[in-house]
């Protein structure tokens, strides 16, 4: 077998040296009898001049193989050691959630002894369940650089799921409350 590897490496990569002709790019018709050809006759996948891609798979084909993104759901945010150590150190406030967009990232919590609603985003939610209106939550304050004028809730917690509606986990799960 060696030699047969040696023999197609040397010659010039037409099928008719290999006893086949070429018609319309690649055909295995037979140009001589069977008896004229050898076990090396075989044309090698490099001689068939396929585009690049083609010669070898390393894995199943998939059409978005290469085009592949990162999610566009927002992840955990850094802040710096001094603002972590403000927010966890507050007080812990009660409230009612009014919205939630997960693919938005961000949402609103109604304080429960009123006030203006308060921005959460994606990254301060605790817990497996992503939030709906009307589910009850505890949340810690922090304020919102880089002004630092308005607040945000962060360290939210879900205590009560809202009764009848359906919940979603963060991997995509859902179950009815």
């Amino acid at each position: 077998m060696k030699h047969c590897a040696e023999k197609v490496k040397a010659e010039s990569g037409d099928l008719s040296l290999h006893g086949f002709s070429q018609v319309s790019g690649m055909s295995s018709e037979p140009t001589s009898s069977a008896s004229e050809q050898s076990p090396c006759s075989l044309p090698s996948p490099s001689s068939l001049h396929l585009p690049e891609s083609r010669r070898t798979r390393d894995r199943s084909p998939s059409p978005m193989r290469g085009y592949l993104i990162p999610s566009p759901l927002p992840t955990r945010r850094t802040r710096t050691f001094s603002a972590t150590v403000r927010a966890s150190e507050g007080p812990i406030y009660k409230g009612v959630c009014k919205c939630f967009c997960r693919s938005k990232g961000h949402g609103f919590i109604t304080p429960a002894d009123g006030g203006p609603d308060i921005f959460v985003h994606i990254s301060d939610i605790e817990g497996e369940y992503v939030p709906v209106a009307g589910d009850e939550v505890t949340y810690k304050m922090c304020t919102i650089p880089p002004k630092n004028e308005k607040l945000q809730a962060v360290e939210v917690v879900i205590t009560h799921l809202a009764p009848g509606t359906k919940h979603e986990t963060w991997s995509g799960h859902v179950i009815s409350s």
